[in-house]
């Protein structure tokens, strides 16, 4: 999946591929957050970007006859068409994505740029749509087939449910065939998460405006006014965090794939965060230090603690196969041998078939990633240096999985000629398996560094 991006925010015109570990590196203020928060909204809301037309015809045809077959050869063909508009309905939609004025995103362009050879059809497919009472109706696919048939499990004259109901549901499941396994499902941790973790229930943000306005007792409160007033919000990867750190206690009662099959995995994240999280049936967050007989509050947690919350409970409760975890900045708040660790835990979950998207600061991540895929050779000293220094074969990585991203300044073409002009972009880095990252964005100001006491210490001589 290649990602295009035209004038969005100091991005003026960049693309980048999402791959199984993808990485945003660069200074502060040249578009990270950006391309990020940008690829997550588009992610988490495509279902309703992208338009399926499911004709009169056949809708009539299923409620007269009682079933009805499509050919999905007809929406492939057109899949190209049907993303192409999805995403310039998401680009008029950006401004609410960002909670930023709409005039900041008008010379904005996105587009998802799909391999169609990618697009595949041939898996086996059921779905039923049910009342409380009885069962309507069945979507079916066998494998292989590239046909669609749609059978009324209840009489026609019983089927109370509106027509344009029946088509949205069989539209989404085409969606969901063609595209499904093409877009992971996102789960997003802002660099705001630290702040989330301990205004967790002060940020309820429905609640919060309600009482702000019922508040105002010496006025009349005018319900439609209330109803239709527009209100700042958050940006939406802030709201979807907020949204998470209020549900945990329903959360909790749910046990990830992680838990299941690799829970020595949750050991080690524990041992990172030196403890561990708890939610009491008062819907309480503490966390527990390892070793001690207390419950600190968020509060009296360190900013590590706080900075890792949703991701924990993401890995516990929430992570599924296939899923892509973004993480804003990951080293907020942690010590440089956690910042090691966190590495580490990004590469297993990569090896556990979890994409992960992190944009980040931290020479401490990708020197580490990049022992992770130097050591990911069949060598005798390689495997003695990985044993004596504690890495495991899980958390050894190949090159071909990673893809890193400098954002900075360079000369890019442009649409309307061949003429390079200098402009904010993503520039790929060279990822070397026998090397590993090159990450320019950092080594330079490390080699600045290194000169200067250099010659402070043999500058006199």
């Amino acid at each position: 999946m290649k990602i295009q991006i035209k004038n969005l925010g100091p991005l003026k015109q960049a693309e980048f591929s999402l791959g199984d570990l993808t990485i945003i590196c660069g200074g502060n203020n040249t578009g990270k957050t950006y391309a990020t928060y940008t690829l997550f909204g588009f992610l988490h809301d495509w279902h309703k970007l992208l338009s399926i037309d499911i004709q009169d015809d056949k809708i009539w045809q299923l409620l007269n006859d009682g079933v009805m077959i499509m050919d999905l050869q007809e929406y492939t063909e057109k899949a190209g068409q049907i993303l192409a508009e999805g995403c310039q309905k998401y680009t008029k939609q950006l401004s609410k994505v960002f909670a930023a004025p709409a005039d900041r995103f008008q010379k904005t362009a996105f587009q998802v740029i799909l391999d169609t050879q990618h697009i595949r059809i041939t898996d086996k497919f059921e779905r039923k749509m049910s009342t409380e009472n009885a069962e309507i109706f069945s979507i079916t696919k066998k494998e292989e087939s590239t046909e669609l048939t749609v059978t009324l499990l209840a009489e026609k004259e019983k089927v109370k449910i509106p027509s344009d109901v029946i088509r949205a549901v069989i539209a989404d499941t085409v969606k969901e065939i063609i595209f499904g396994h093409l877009f992971p499902n996102p789960f997003i941790s802002s660099a705001e998460r630290t702040g989330t973790a301990i205004f967790q229930k002060e940020l309820n943000f429905a609640r919060n405006r309600l009482l702000d306005e019922v508040s105002r007792a010496d006025k009349m409160i005018n319900p439609m006014e209330l109803l239709l007033k527009d209100y700042q919000n958050y940006a939406l990867p802030v709201e979807m965090n907020v949204e998470f750190i209020r549900q945990l206690e329903s959360i909790e009662k749910k046990r990830s794939f992680i838990a299941e099959r690799h829970p020595e995995m949750l050991s080690d994240f524990a041992d990172i965060i030196a403890g561990d999280y708890t939610v009491t049936r008062n819907d309480q967050l503490y966390f527990v230090p390892k070793g001690k007989e207390i419950k600190l509050s968020m509060g009296e947690s360190s900013s590590a603690v706080r900075s890792l919350l949703d991701i924990g409970f993401y890995l516990r409760h929430a992570a599924q196969p296939g899923d892509l975890l973004m993480v804003d900045e990951p080293e907020l708040n942690l010590h440089p041998e956690n910042q090691r660790r966190m590495a580490r835990v990004f590469a297993r979950l990569v090896n556990l078939d979890i994409r992960v998207f992190i944009t980040t600061h931290s020479d401490y991540i990708i020197k580490e990633l990049n022992t992770l895929i130097m050591l990911n050779h069949d060598k005798p000293h390689l495997k003695r240096i990985a044993e004596t220094e504690g890495y495991r074969p899980e958390e050894l990585i190949s090159s071909d999985k990673i893809r890193v991203y400098i954002a900075e300044t360079a000369l890019v073409k442009s649409d309307d000629n061949d003429k390079e002009t200098l402009s904010q972009t993503l520039t790929l880095a060279d990822t070397d398996p026998e090397l590993g990252i090159e990450a320019r964005s950092f080594d330079t100001t490390i080699e600045t560094m290194n000169r200067i006491q250099e010659e402070i210490v043999w500058g006199g001589e």
